[in-house]
């Protein structure tokens, strides 16, 4: 019984194509081409990478792709050499997705916060001003706080002096 390398071989070689041809179609290096007909799986890239390289030489050949792909995992993991599967692949694609959303989640939580900060902000100074408003055309706001500036002060005095010039 042939192994999948030497099948793939003489499919290639029956139809007359030379490597060099499907290299020039593919862009897939000829020692990779060698190591899949050569059944050492582990010199080829891991993964989906190695199911493309047998997808370009079985398309380059004119076999069924599918078909091809699916004996070469077969013989990739009877082999004793097997190929990662997509799990891997699926596996860090979930980690960046769920990094990302984690980093999104992060950002809109401390965007509300700023925003909560600043509406508070903005309350706290609407009810001073809007207090004070009052508190002026009523009369009570500067006897609310105690005058401890030295402007204020000279004032009071100010006036104190024109109220006794005055009498």
């Amino acid at each position: 019984m042939s192994t999948f390398g030497e099948e793939l071989r003489t499919q290639r070689l029956s139809r007359g194509i030379a490597l060099e041809e499907i290299t020039a179609v593919t862009k897939i290096c000829q020692r990779h081409l060698i190591a899949l007909e050569q059944d050492k799986y582990r010199q080829l890239p891991g993964g989906i990478l190695a199911k493309g390289i047998v997808r370009g030489y079985a398309g380059a050949v004119g076999l069924d792709q599918r078909d091809w792909t699916a004996r070469f995992l077969k013989a990739s993991n009877d082999s004793g050499q097997p190929i990662e599967d997509a799990n891997g692949w699926a596996a860090f694609a979930s980690n960046v997705a769920k990094e990302r959303l984690v980093r999104r989640e992060a950002m809109q939580l401390r965007l509300r916060w700023a925003g909560a900060v600043v509406l508070l902000c903005m309350v706290t100074a609407a009810g001073y001003f809007t207090v004070r408003y009052f508190g002026v055309r009523a009369g009570w706001w500067s006897t609310l706080l105690p005058v401890h500036s030295a402007a204020a002060k000279a004032h009071a005095l100010g006036l104190h002096i024109a109220e006794l010039l005055h009498r």
